[in-house]
């Protein structure tokens, strides 16, 4: 008789969002009159740029003449986009990434899942905590976690680093040794962020103890202070310990799109073994690539209009992001992120848990935050509201809180 995978037993309850989604359902189901604004999840509401529009129009005019038809794109991505991105994101900041360094994929929540399957079980991995899921998740998946105890909602063979008030939301080196270390910065959930000197130490650590670093950059886009490095690559010695990470979801609107990339140096080495020809492999044998109009528009994002219009949409959002933190400051909450990220991380009110504070948000004020708890345990009795609404339902929004 066949066999499951039993390590997907292991997962406590569903995905975090899936959890929320059907709890908003049941309320709005039940109470059809309410207006609910959701704050939760962190999906964009702004639409596509003219410049990234205009690309996708012309990639599929392209797609409906036999002389510019495409097919299957190649392994790594078509190289129009990996070069933009290697001298826009890299060479322009200093970096030493070459385009051939670059992995074109449909997103970075899939690559931030999949890239575990490069590394051995028995890999110790180190999470910030509170942290994006998926980290964890697929790593439970993978069978490297070891066992989950319910009480502590923590997992026996993950060293946890916690990411609390005290050190404003950013790890320190863990006691114990890992092997791989997850790192998201500017955080999500928390919109903490770190200095170049900061991330410098955490290269260094890598280096020395030979662990390899999973960076995910998602929201670089949204920094705003000069001293927060963009890439990890800024760092000196990070092509040998640093996986990195990037979407197009959060800083172009691609979330119902898809397009993202996963940058892995050729000198990143287990052994005699690269990382780099390692996930070429994995890349060609499970990916058939981004299609080809999609990467067209992600080109359009380095144009000199594309970069002026998500310019402003940036600036957008992150002025919904000033009006909750001031907004929830006014009304005596304790908050924090905002800055450099389109999050704000919040303390829940009156010694209440993540998910009450959930329940009184929706049923009080009809609006939707995502609980900390479902980030870590060290989340709990804290709560994450995104930027990411239109302006109108963000004043709504902190307004309903500020009068409850």
């Amino acid at each position: 008789m066949f066999k499951i995978n039993d390590n997907y037993l292991k997962l406590p309850g569903s995905y975090l969002f899936s959890t929320i989604g059907k709890k908003v359902n049941a309320y709005a189901a039940a109470h059809p009159e309410k207006k609910i604004i959701r704050l939760g999840i962190g999906d964009v509401t702004q639409p596509l740029a003219p410049a990234i529009i205009t690309a996708l129009h012309g990639a599929v005019d392209e797609m409906g003449k036999a002389e510019t038809f495409k097919g299957y794109a190649p392994d790594l991505g078509y190289e129009f986009l990996r070069e933009a991105i290697a001298e826009n994101d890299y060479r322009a900041r200093g970096c030493q990434i070459g385009a051939d360094e670059i992995f074109i994929s449909d997103g970075a929540k899939c690559d931030s899942g999949n890239i575990q399957e490069i590394f051995g079980p028995d890999n110790k991995i180190a999470v910030c905590d509170p942290v994006y899921p998926v980290y964890v998740d697929t790593n439970v998946m993978a069978g490297r976690t070891g066992v989950y105890d319910s009480a502590s909602e923590t997992w026996s063979d993950v060293i946890y680093m916690p990411c609390v008030a005290e050190n404003d939301f950013a790890p320190e080196l863990p006691g114990k040794t890992p092997d791989i270390i997850y790192l998201c910065f500017p955080n999500n959930p928390t919109g903490s962020a770190i200095k170049k000197a900061q991330l410098q130490e955490w290269v260094d650590y890598a280096n020395k103890v030979g662990a390899v670093i999973i960076y995910d950059a998602a929201y670089e886009a949204y920094i705003s202070e000069e001293e927060v490095p963009h890439s990890i690559y800024e760092c000196q010695g990070a092509r040998a310990c640093a996986i990195e990470l990037h979407s197009f979801s959060k800083n172009a609107g691609f979330t119902g799109v898809r397009l993202g990339f996963t940058v892995i140096p050729k000198e990143l080495k287990c052994g005699d073994v690269s990382l780099h020809s390692l996930w070429a492999r994995r890349h060609g044998t499970k990916y058939n690539g981004a299609p080809y109009i999609v990467q067209r528009a992600g080109e359009a994002v380095y144009s000199p209009e594309g970069k002026a219009q998500l310019k402003q949409q940036v600036a957008y959002y992150m002025n919904n992001a000033k009006y909750i933190l001031e907004g929830l400051k006014e009304a005596g909450y304790t908050v924090s992120g905002g800055v450099n990220a389109p999050y704000i991380w919040l303390k829940a009110p009156g010694g209440m848990t993540s998910w009450e504070f959930f329940d009184f948000l929706l049923e009080k004020a009809n609006v939707v935050g995502t609980p900390g708890s479902g980030f870590g345990p060290s989340g709990e009795t804290y709560f994450r509201l995104t930027a990411f609404g239109s302006y109108e339902n963000t004043l709504e929004a902190v307004n309903r809180i500020k009068g409850l």
